[in-house]
């Protein structure tokens, strides 16, 4: 299969190409361009990503140097600094983030069995924010402080499979709570974050398209208490309460009860109150499903690793953005990769091996799972515990 194709090629075969030229059409990404279409930007840009480019400047030289290759890699024009320059800046980034949403559409139902820590049958998502730092005087588009600029990247994340279902960026300025106001909750889901969620007007919604959250508490939320459940102490609760929200304007806010679990982590003794609007669950499963929270910091820190979104290739908003969501789009195109050749290896593996072999012409299911073995140490399982 595949035989005498590139490895880049080969898995550029997994993207569906007919809904990409559809989200062309639909923002007119080609109107007027003779050369260099908007596949061959994608792909200039997806092998920077996958091969850990730094700049215009290198990824021209790295494919000038394979110039007789291009048309075996799926592009059909010379690639130049300032063409690739100018694509990004004027073509818009909106292609780009619907083919990543449909790239996520298609990535979803292959993790729909993935196991994510507790078991349970609905599905759990993660929302957090990530700031990237940005220079003031060369993004004077997205201020964030007096003299700093940033933008943000606001996530909602799949825990089953660690994808990303949705992706706002903005500027520095908004306050990932304003966030909310852009998901459709899903009946059923559960929606885990953190205390810079807690609006309760925002989530009543949730509660009343019947979707569940589990929120930490601020220290100076007010409540009435209306039931005490008993707990086992043993685990690390502490209490496990039914409670009205009381104060001036809260009340009207969020008018249906809440539950309040206390508990105490035995690994770094802090004490944590959670807030969620499921009464069915036990209070040890809400606290495990928000330690799971914590997925969602490892997909920042990963991609902040592994991918380029920190350095970025253009100074404008439009190149910013398409430059954040092709890299979505390389970030899940492997994950799709790695469920249809049934890969064991890692996503960081993959990358790393791909990273090298863009030129090869080795099948790929063959490439990574002869190089995964190959890696594998060997030594028997009581070392491997020793070494843990």
């Amino acid at each position: 299969m595949n035989q005498g194709q590139l490895v880049f090629a080969q898995l550029m075969q997994h993207l569906p190409l007919t809904t990409f030229r559809r989200c062309v059409a639909r923002y007119r990404g080609e109107h007027k361009v003779r050369s260099f279409s908007c596949l061959d930007q994608f792909l200039s840009m997806a092998f920077a990503q996958l091969t850990f480019r730094e700049s215009l400047r290198d990824i021209e030289a790295c494919l000038r140097a394979q110039q007789s290759k291009l048309y075996h890699l799926g592009i059909r024009s010379p690639v130049a600094r300032n063409t690739l320059a100018n694509a990004n800046a004027v073509r818009d980034w909106r292609i780009y983030a619907d083919f990543a949403q449909s790239l996520i559409g298609i990535a979803r139902p292959l993790y729909v069995d993935e196991p994510f820590g507790v078991e349970l049958q609905d599905t759990v998502y993660a929302l957090d924010t990530t700031t990237i730092d940005l220079c003031l005087s060369v993004f004077p588009w997205a201020p964030f402080q007096q003299a700093k600029a940033a933008i943000r990247l606001h996530t909602l994340l799949d825990l089953r499979g660690n994808i990303p279902t949705v992706i706002h960026i903005s500027d520095g300025k908004l306050h990932e709570v304003n966030v909310l106001d852009q998901l459709i909750p899903e009946p059923g889901a559960f929606y885990i974050m953190d205390r810079g969620f807690l609006d309760f007007t925002r989530l009543y919604r949730f509660h009343q398209a019947g979707s569940f959250f589990v929120t930490r508490a601020k220290s100076n939320t007010k409540f009435r208490r209306r039931y005490s459940h008993r707990v086992d102490r043993s685990t690390g609760l502490i209490c496990d309460q039914t409670i009205m929200l009381r104060g001036i304007y809260t009340p009207e806010y969020y008018p249906a009860p809440l539950r309040r679990i206390r508990f105490k982590d035995p690994a770094s003794a802090q004490t944590l109150v959670f807030l969620t609007n499921n009464f069915a669950l036990p209070a040890r499963t809400i606290t495990e499903l928000y330690r799971c929270r914590w997925q969602v910091e490892l997909f920042f820190k990963w991609i902040k690793q592994h991918l380029r979104i920190k350095a970025f290739f253009g100074t404008s908003e439009n190149a910013v953005k398409a430059q954040l969501w092709i890299a979505v789009s390389v970030y899940v195109l492997v994950a799709i990769v790695k469920k249809r050749l049934r890969l064991t290896a890692s996503l960081y593996e993959i990358l790393q091996i791909l990273s090298l072999t863009m030129f090869e012409r080795t099948p790929l299911d063959q490439l990574l799972a002869r190089a995964v073995a190959e890696n594998a140490p060997d030594i028997d399982e009581k070392q491997l515990r020793l070494i843990d």
